[in-house]
């Protein structure tokens, strides 16, 4: 097959391509380990859906041997613990999400390296609708519990990130940049 008739056919597949109603996007995230010797750690940020409901089915990372959606339940004795969440989480129509300490969080398990204060963590975020979504967040060990709001980054779920601090847009492309949010 000729080069002209395959770049064809891919415009024309791309231009079929419909796109995503969700519309997301990550704010203010951050990682961290109780300390260097830590096993685990676990990322926090707020989920934005401007589009139609969507869902987050996973994530992934090579920072750890595996990567699971977790938020923290009341037992019957009142006594808070960790639950894996294999559903994911819904992200609402126009509504957002927090993942939080002592809440819904994104969860790193057999850490490959310490989450060392400074340094950052990068993961993928998986939509039902959205898709793939590279999140790169820093490692705040100091961050006390509530303080989100720091930082400028933000990430969008469309096919590309722009540039230092800027949006970055899912569906498994990124190009050169990274976001600072924390």
């Amino acid at each position: 097959m000729k080069l002209k008739t395959v770049l064809a056919a891919t415009a024309a597949t791309l231009a079929f391509a419909t796109p995503s109603l969700a519309d997301i996007m990550v704010h203010h995230g951050y990682a961290r380990s109780s300390g260097m010797m830590a096993k685990s750690g676990a990322a926090f940020m707020v989920i934005e859906n401007t589009g139609e409901a969507d869902h987050l089915v996973s994530a992934t990372s090579d920072a750890a041997k595996r990567v699971e959606l977790h938020t923290h339940i009341e037992n019957d004795e009142g006594v808070m613990r960790m639950v894996h969440v294999e559903e994911g989480f819904e992200i609402p129509a126009g509504g957002m999400v927090m993942l939080e300490r002592g809440g819904k969080h994104v969860m790193f398990m057999g850490l490959n390296a310490p989450f060392v204060d400074g340094e950052d963590v990068t993961f993928t975020l998986v939509f039902r609708d959205a898709g793939e979504i590279i999140v790169t967040v820093p490692v705040d060990l100091n961050r006390e519990p509530g303080e989100m709001m720091h930082g400028q980054g933000m990430m969008h779920g469309e096919g590309m990130q722009h540039g230092e601090g800027g949006m970055m847009h899912g569906n498994g492309m990124q190009q050169q940049g990274s976001l600072g949010d924390g």
